[in-house]
């Protein structure tokens, strides 16, 4: 259960939610008209003007933070700020119509700055999920040119031989579908930040029945079945995004925590190999598969690579327990407790912390600070720290 809690909540991901008590909201209201040409229809007259308006709105909210928030110290562009807004707010449909010629439509975004701000912030910390929100936005901008681009061609192209049309209205097509699948991925990631998850599932394989080629869809949603346990769809997923791509780091990431939990530990740190051969920098690369070196035996190992992780990020919490564990379990308790002291330092609330600490010190021959800390651990949720007093006759709760 510790590795799996520990995988999980390392998972660089994209899926997070931020609860603050700001109240300010700003609302900005945007209404598109689009004219349909004669190869549109209904659902793609409607796409491409939700597509437009979901980026005007953004654009706008982007402006505002710049110019009105401390967002403007983030060094940002206008198109990074709109790229990660996608992220953290959405559009609300306020009304459309459709009369057979033109769609029209009405949407609102409604966001507390502050709340954004925070946001923000804390995306900074996940560079996986700035690329993946770029890369949608690149996408939804690239089938939109060339959507653009085939309407033109359609609309004056006269002499154009009937295979050709047929082809260049097969193009425009798919790139209504691309669109589509770029909104139902985005309506993923929004259910997976509210732990809606299988609601997500069902959105990331809408995106992926309509672009089977979309490697985020694949990673994201299998994230979302790793969340619900079904570890053989994930891996699947997993599978499959490295399949369309090969330098899919995050993937890897991913495939290396399945193996974890099934313990396939040399599997996993293969994944974890070509992680690391292809993001050399990523911190937390280094420290799973230092903790996979834990389940294995190698100590040693294990503290190289929690070294090498604490080294690209000094605040990385969990590194310092994995030292602290791999040096439990070699005996030298002193740097045990220095380690676990600095995971606690970071993170009040950690119970496995507490837990070797507490070892550390009972085989130091420090029974009174060892029992402080079994039962601190014990009280967080630890099983092995409650078994241990539980054992003794020791009562733990509070």
């Amino acid at each position: 259960m510790r590795k799996l809690q520990s995988l999980i909540l390392s998972v660089i991901t994209l899926l997070f939610s931020f609860n603050t008590a700001f109240a300010e909201i700003k609302t900005f209201e945007k209404e598109y008209i689009y004219q349909a040409s004669d190869y549109d229809s209904k659902n793609s007259s409607r796409t491409l003007a939700l597509e437009t308006v979901k980026r005007l709105l953004l654009e706008e909210l982007g402006t505002y933070l710049i110019t009105e928030t401390e967002v403007k110290n983030f060094q940002f562009s206008s198109d990074q700020i709109t790229a990660y807004c996608a992220g953290i707010v959405s559009a609300e449909i306020i009304d459309e119509k459709w009369d057979g010629k033109s769609y029209w439509l009405k949407a609102k975004v409604s966001a507390d700055p502050a709340e954004v701000e925070v946001a923000l912030k804390k995306l900074v910390e996940d560079k996986y999920k700035l690329k993946e929100l770029e890369n949608t936005k690149k996408r939804a901008e690239d089938l939109t040119k060339e959507n653009d681009r085939l309407r033109k061609e359609l609309e004056e192209a006269q002499n154009q031989s009937k295979e050709q049309k047929e082809q260049n209205i097969k193009a425009y097509d798919e790139t209504i579908s691309g669109l589509n699948a770029v909104d139902w991925f985005e309506k993923g990631n929004k259910a997976a930040k509210a732990w809606h998850y299988k609601e997500a599932i069902e959105d990331y394989s809408k995106a992926i029945e309509l672009n089977p080629y979309f490697t985020e869809a694949y990673n994201n949603e299998g994230y979302c079945y790793v969340i619900l346990r079904n570890y053989q769809q994930a891996f699947k997923d997993y599978n499959k995004a490295i399949t369309l791509n090969p330098q899919f780091a995050l993937a890897y990431y991913n495939r290396g925590i399945y193996y974890a939990l099934l313990g396939n530990y040399q599997h996993a740190i293969q994944d974890y190999n070509k992680l690391i051969e292809l993001n050399p920098q990523l911190a937390s690369a280094y420290n799973e598969r230092g903790s996979l070196y834990i389940e294995l035996g190698n100590y040693k190992q294990s503290i190289q690579d929690v070294n090498k992780a604490i080294e690209l990020d000094p605040k990385l919490t969990n590194a310092y327990y994995n030292k602290g564990l791999s040096y439990s379990k070699l005996g030298n308790y002193k740097q045990a407790i220095k380690n676990c002291n600095m995971a606690i330092k970071l993170y009040s609330q950690y119970a496995d912390a507490y837990y070797c600490r507490g070892l550390s010190y009972s085989n130091l021959g420090n029974k009174k600070q060892a029992i402080k800390d079994y039962k601190i651990s014990a009280n967080l949720g630890n099983q092995a720290a409650q078994d241990l007093l539980k054992r003794h006759g020791m009562n733990f709760e509070e």
